[in-house]
């Protein structure tokens, strides 16, 4: 968050216009509140291209909700999408198991543990979940580093 508010500080756009960018870690919302529609739409494009180069996937921002004049300003809530929800990780793990590798998968609250003995198996894993066209952000750690 603090990259994105640096990269709004200097852009040569930005200057001497009100923008606000604040994220509630509480409830996972980012809020930005801009003066016009074109500076909110390249407010958000600077949201997305620093988190991807954070190790974020842009689709893990809902930008579905639309954007809300609030007198001479406008506004736009953004949740951030955090964990993964039961449905999706019964569908995730399914899709681990019906593939046939030797590895074992657990969901464990809002994340899934892959636990395998060769780490090619879990090299194939993630390439499964990545090509397996969930439709949802996903990162993966490796524990054993």
């Amino acid at each position: 968050m603090n990259v994105v508010k640096k990269e709004i500080d200097n852009r040569y756009d930005f200057k001497g216009t009100h923008v606000v960018v604040e994220l509630n870690k509480k409830d996972m919302v980012i809020t930005i509140e801009v003066d016009s529609d074109m500076k909110m739409k390249q407010a958000i494009d600077v949201l997305l291209t620093k988190s991807m180069r954070q190790g974020l996937e842009a689709n893990c921002f809902d930008l579905s909700k639309d954007m809300v004049p609030t007198g001479k300003y406008v506004k736009k809530t953004i949740p951030v999408k955090n964990g993964i929800d039961r449905e999706a990780a019964k569908k995730i793990v399914k899709l681990i198991k019906d593939n046939n590798n030797k590895v074992q998968a657990a969901i464990m609250d809002d994340i899934i543990r892959v636990t395998g003995k060769k780490i090619d198996d879990l090299q194939a894993v993630i390439q499964l979940c990545r090509n397996g066209g969930l439709d949802m952000p996903l990162q993966f750690t490796n524990m054993k580093d």
